[in-house]
């Protein structure tokens, strides 16, 4: 038999594979998600996210020091708010001494290189746990928005780097945008969950904030997974008002959404390998049905892959070592 064209040429050693390989993982790929929580010396296991920690602010200086020395350049904080400080209006997340700004300015102080990202919603302070200011059993959507640009400014008060609103509201890209700039915070970055949807892999990271729904569910807030046009029409949006690099939540179930968008912007892509999806690797892992390590790559570069320019993951550490 003649073949004109063996394709099988192309995969017959390890040297040809890495040579003509088309996506490759570097630590420059990586934003590494943070929990903090109050107190001192304190690290807490994620009991259904193994080997992640929620930590106090002491400890999470440290993590980050040895993040940079590892070459992770960009963290993305999110903190545990008091149950006593948590009410409907979040009061707490306007506190220019609460955690999230303590937090910011710590680590800005002790690795002055990072890039520091913030979560920008109102869940973890909220008395309900929705992202958003709840009247009569509704999240309203203005008020809502008036607070997050207020946590924006608060949060680039505190030296913050880039705010990711994170909540689905309208308009709130457009009224963040100008917040700071008129507050002089020219400089100051948005990263927008653009395209986020109501997923139920989002179990394991409301239990590291304790944030779940007091009540109902997200889904008038964030996206049907059913839907692919819509998160086209949600990313232009954000673009159009001002968001600097757009984001698809979550990222394995989504991976031709990242495809759409990314041949839909400008703007740099990034995508959250968010913590269902690190628990399902995890449990498997255990049961030793897979491979920890090989899912943990090519889950990445799958991602990568489909246009992710960004990454937000729990296995960064891992990944750079494994790359490494």
């Amino acid at each position: 038999m003649y073949l004109q064209k063996r394709n099988r040429i192309l995969r017959q050693s390890p040297a040809i594979r890495s040579l003509i390989a088309e996506t490759r993982l570097t630590a420059d790929d990586f934003i590494v998600p943070l929990f903090i929580d109050e107190g001192e010396n304190k690290s807490t296991e994620i009991a259904s996210m193994p080997g992640y920690y929620r930590r106090s602010l002491d400890l999470t200086v440290k993590e980050v020091e040895q993040l940079w020395s590892m070459g992770l350049k960009s963290v993305l904080l999110f903190i545990k708010c008091k149950d006593e400080l948590k009410d409907n209006n979040g009061t707490e997340a306007l506190n220019p001494k609460g955690l999230m700004q303590r937090s910011i300015q710590a680590i800005k102080a002790a690795v002055p290189g990072i890039l520091v990202m913030t979560d920008v919603a109102l869940d973890p302070f909220s008395s309900y746990g929705h992202d958003g200011i709840v009247d009569d059993n509704e999240i309203v959507n203005d008020p809502t928005v008036e607070v997050l640009a207020k946590m924006s400014v608060s949060h680039a008060k505190a030296g913050a780097d880039f705010v990711a609103p994170s909540d689905m509201m309208d308009g709130r890209i457009g009224s963040i945008r100008k917040a700071l700039e008129q507050s002089g915070f020219t400089k100051t970055g948005i990263m927008s969950y653009s395209a986020k949807y109501a997923s139920c892999f989002y179990g394991p990271f409301r239990d590291a904030l304790d944030s779940a729904p007091g009540f109902g569910d997200k889904k008038t807030y964030q996206m049907d997974y059913s839907n692919r046009l819509e998160a086209i029409r949600e990313t232009l949006l954000d673009v159009e008002e001002g968001a600097d690099i757009v984001m698809v939540k979550p990222a394995l179930a989504y991976l031709d959404i990242i495809r759409e968008v990314k041949n839909a912007v400008q703007v740099p892509v990034s995508a959250y390998n968010i913590s269902g999806e690190y628990a399902m690797i995890k449990a498997a892992a255990k049961m030793g049905w897979l491979d920890e390590n090989k899912a943990i790559i090519e889950t990445l570069t799958a991602i990568k892959r489909a246009g992710a320019d960004l990454i937000a993951t729990y296995f960064a550490k891992d990944a750079v070592r494994l790359i490494s």
